[in-house]
């Protein structure tokens, strides 16, 4: 090859590989500015979601999804700027998603489960629900399972998705919970009179919420004995304990006053054709 093949060799590189160079700079520059950008996302989202008391397990998870989907956005345009075709790219990777997908569809629908209990916050840790067939304490949200410890302290594990797709009962949402009590009197009680036992036993309450926030009213008339509904407001904490001094004021008070609790009973008759 003579001289003057190789300078011109050289003077047709020159211009290619300027080009080259000035675009991997380029590329370099915007990708490093890409994950500077990535990395500060990640901390804000990290930083938002934990002022919102997410759980902490998603939060992290989230932070990093960001991190990466702007990562891999920049990495995609930087290939295009060296005419990288991107969309057979994109396609091979959307076809690989959905493979993934149907591989760990029931993975991934507790995993969208999961992302909804989190943003919706149908209830939170340390809560009482009655949710997925189970009633308990919530312990753990979980990317993919929640986890009860029930009253009689045994620990369950449920998908995600058995919790978020039936009904959530959440106990102890609010800060105060009425206690509704059935009592059944006799037939021949005195309804004025059972009214005002009613009323004195609620006064023996002690935990109960002040403030006429009581409610005594005849219910109906039952098979065996006239029905009256009782019901009492109590600190979500105090529910049980209300309960239970409810019932024995009421009971204590119907005694006192000589007021009988029927049960369910039943004549029977028999008759019999008599020989003519």
């Amino acid at each position: 090859m003579t001289p003057e093949k190789i300078t011109e060799l050289i003077e047709q590189a020159i211009p290619l590989l300027t080009s080259y160079v000035v675009r991997i700079v380029g590329v370099l520059f915007v990708f490093w500015i890409a994950t500077r950008i990535a990395r500060w996302l990640e901390r804000l989202v990290v930083r938002r979601l934990k002022e919102r008391d997410f759980d902490p397990a998603l939060t992290g998870f989230v932070g990093s999804l960001v991190k990466w989907l702007v990562i891999i956005g920049a990495a995609l345009s930087c290939l295009s700027v060296f005419g990288v075709e991107t969309t057979s790219f994109a396609a091979v990777l959307g076809a690989a998603g959905l493979a993934v997908g149907l591989a760990f569809q029931g993975t991934l629908g507790n995993f969208a489960a999961g992302v909804m209990l989190i943003v919706f916050r149908p209830f939170k840790v340390g809560d009482v629900v009655s949710a997925a067939g189970q009633t308990g304490k919530i312990v753990d949200i979980g990317l993919f399972t929640t986890t009860f410890d029930t009253p009689d302290n045994r620990r369950i594990t449920v998908p995600n998705t058995e919790v978020a797709g039936k009904t959530i009962e959440n106990l102890t949402h609010h800060d105060e919970r009425r206690v509704d009590i059935d009592v059944g009197v006799d037939y021949g009680a005195d309804i004025d009179e059972t009214r005002e036992v009613l009323e004195r036993a609620l006064k023996k309450v002690e935990d109960r919420i002040e403030a006429g926030s009581h409610q005594i009213f005849l219910a109906g008339l039952g098979a065996s004995s006239v029905d009256w509904k009782v019901r009492v407001w109590a600190k979500t904490p105090d529910y049980w304990a209300v309960w239970e001094q409810t019932v024995r004021a009421i009971k204590l008070e119907l005694d006192q006053a000589k007021i009988g609790i029927p049960y369910p009973n039943m004549e029977v008759h028999l008759h019999q054709d008599q020989a003519a």
